[in-house]
């Protein structure tokens, strides 16, 4: 089975990227004893303002979706889709790398 990434742009609604990303960042939190989940960081890009950007890795694409479906994930989508204007998103294939478990 090979891991599974996904890179996420999410574009907040004006003045509401600090919020989103603090959701974003609780739903990281929540994620901390998924062992499946390898690696989920919030960033946001110092040149836009309404941007928040999502970096994951998971052992395999069913455990992403899985995740999904925990209660948890599901109330941390409905408290943030207010907030978000578009999300632009790419699966990944990860290969390797420093803080990838092989």
């Amino acid at each position: 089975m090979s891991k599974y990434g996904m890179q996420a742009i999410f574009t907040a609604k004006t003045g509401q990227r600090d919020v989103l990303a603090n959701i974003l960042l609780e739903a990281a939190a929540g994620l901390q004893s998924i062992k499946d989940c390898e690696l989920y960081i919030v960033s946001v890009p110092e040149t836009d303002p309404n941007a928040v950007w999502v970096t994951e890795v998971w052992s395999s694409s069913e455990a992403h979706k899985a995740s999904l479906s925990l209660e948890e994930t599901k109330a941390a989508i409905q408290r943030a889709k207010p907030l978000i204007d578009g999300i632009e998103a790419v699966e990944l294939k990860p290969l390797g790398g420093k803080g990838i478990i092989s």
